[in-house]
């Protein structure tokens, strides 16, 4: 890589992730600064791959914006990564400030706030559960008129299942309107239907997707979140019918909401009686839970790794190569332990590709040529696991 010029990388990010991008921005012959958290600072960071690394106490936008300003004096900064929903639309404030390439504020919102991603959505003509904001009296009365209950309660810029709620009846609706006050603003309801949760991970180059891999949420975010159950999702059948129209619609929201390059992740929901495909929401960064490494497991690609090839081929205005696409497919399956160190000896299938190795937590991906044998091993293990290792605790409630 010596024949390339050194580029300047800020990677911005309050929560501890994003070393595989890290790591591969540093390969592409990059300099890499970190920005993150002072609580942050014993965590496992690549170290090797980071130049420096510059620490807040509490995100305070005006303070970041005249920190970062006195490091330009000596560091021409050449491009400002979020690695982290949460960081999005800090960085694209901060993108905006300093004229930095990359996804500006309104563009970012449709990366983060769940209002402006239905709304825009729907302008452009793709399926979105019927919503409403939460500003207007009449309207929301309309809207309780018109769509029958139950609906979900959302805040326009969680992550996640953080702070959803269901609501059965109008009455109890206007319950929590009056609870949250000024807040009110911040939060909007959609037609909760009964459905098949999909997720998409796609990498996009120069406006189109370049690799989309979809997968299914055996249990939802939502679900695990507020019913304290085990977490699975599993890539769709390469090539079915569910698989092509998921892909088809992930690019058609790409394009709608106008990402020129980086990494996504995006949720669908397929109506229980129709069948129809609504998207649920989007987001400009790879996918938590591991899910970027059942992806890497079923494709071949490292989500991370990739993005961080694309931002700087887009930089230097170089072509993006991807490499070669493997098609098998892969699950996960994770839980909550009621073990500090689970002993997961007895799981030792040979389609065992990763094991999760965190305190109180038990997980493990299997990745296998047949869609099927990956579902069987799944449900083994999820029985097994219910059984033997799982622990829950109560959703943080964030929505009143």
């Amino acid at each position: 890589m010596s024949n390339k010029r050194p580029l300047n990388f800020l990677c911005v990010t309050t929560y501890h992730k994003g070393a595989d991008f890290i790591k591969s921005c540093k390969a592409e012959g990059n300099n890499v600064y970190l920005l993150t958290k002072k609580q942050l600072e014993h965590e496992v960071w690549p170290w090797e791959a980071i130049d420096d690394v510059f620490y807040v106490d509490n995100w305070n936008q005006s303070d970041v914006t005249k920190g970062i300003a006195y490091k330009f004096r000596t560091i021409k900064f050449d491009r400002f990564v979020a690695l982290d929903d949460f960081d999005v639309e800090k960085v694209a404030l901060l993108r905006e400030h300093f004229r930095m390439p990359g996804m500006g504020r309104t563009t970012s919102h449709y990366f983060r706030d769940k209002l402006a991603m239905r709304t825009k959505a729907l302008s452009e003509g793709i399926n979105v559960p019927e919503f409403t904001a939460l500003f207007h009296d009449v309207d929301i009365n309309a809207y309780a008129d018109r769509v029958s209950p139950p609906w979900l309660l959302k805040p326009r810029l969680e992550a996640s299942a953080t702070g959803i709620r269901k609501i059965n009846s109008r009455e109890e609706l206007w319950q929590i309107v009056n609870v949250l006050k000024d807040e009110r603003d911040n939060y909007l309801i959609e037609k909760f239907a009964p459905g098949d949760v999909y997720h998409v991970d796609s990498l996009i180059v120069d406006g189109k997707v370049v690799f989309s891999r979809a997968s299914k949420y055996l249990d939802t975010p939502f679900e695990v979140a507020h019913g304290g159950g085990v977490f699975r999702s599993a890539t769709c059948e390469i090539g079915s019918k569910i698989d092509k129209a998921l892909n088809k619609m992930n690019a058609d929201v790409m394009k709608a909401f106008g990402m020129q390059f980086g990494a996504s992740h995006t949720e669908f929901i397929a109506s229980k009686e129709t069948g129809e495909l609504f998207f649920l929401e989007t987001s400009s960064r790879v996918g938590g839970a591991n899910l970027a490494e059942m992806v890497e497991f079923a494709s071949g690609i490292n989500l991370w790794g990739e993005w961080a090839r694309i931002e700087s081929a887009s930089l230097r205005k170089e072509t993006y190569t991807l490499p070669k696409v493997k098609n098998q497919h892969a699950g996960i399956v994770v839980s909550l332990s009621k073990f500090e160190n689970p002993d997961t000896s007895s799981f030792n299938d040979s389609e065992i590709v990763w094991k999760m190795d965190k305190k109180w937590h038990i997980g493990m991906i299997v990745a296998s040529d047949s869609s099927d044998r990956v579902m069987e091993l799944l449900d083994n293990y999820t029985q097994r696991i219910a059984s033997d290792f799982h622990a829950s605790i109560p959703a943080p409630d964030k929505s009143l």
